[in-house]
């Protein structure tokens, strides 16, 4: 469904770079993501135990935000299995929100 999907905005009038779909295997991409300076945040979940710190060593090189989840469901609700409904604090991890002042009359 992905390449689909990637076929689908390549054909329509979505400019190119919006959206950029990267197929492979996690353990040959995880680094390379981790690592990219045009990567602004990561999300952790299904990420094996040992590989955790590697990535979280190679984020933190560019200050990337990066959301680690645990095993069995943290505070926050995020749980570290991919295949739980994630709800909104998964997304909330990664928004930003930025206020502009227009002064009026001055």
């Amino acid at each position: 469904p992905a390449i689909t999907l990637a076929e689908v905005l390549a054909t329509s009038d979505l400019p190119g770079g919006v959206v950029n779909l990267l197929t492979g295997r996690r353990d040959e991409l995880a680094p390379w993501l981790a690592s990219h300076m045009d990567v602004n945040a990561l999300d952790l979940a299904g990420v094996p135990q040992e590989s955790v710190k590697e990535l979280e060593e190679a984020a933190a090189e560019n200050l990337k935000r990066v959301l680690r989840p645990t095993r069995n469901g943290a505070a926050d609700g995020v749980s570290g299995d991919w295949t739980t409904d994630p709800g909104m604090a998964r997304l909330t991890a990664f928004l930003e929100t930025k206020t502009v002042w227009h002064p009026v009359g001055v």
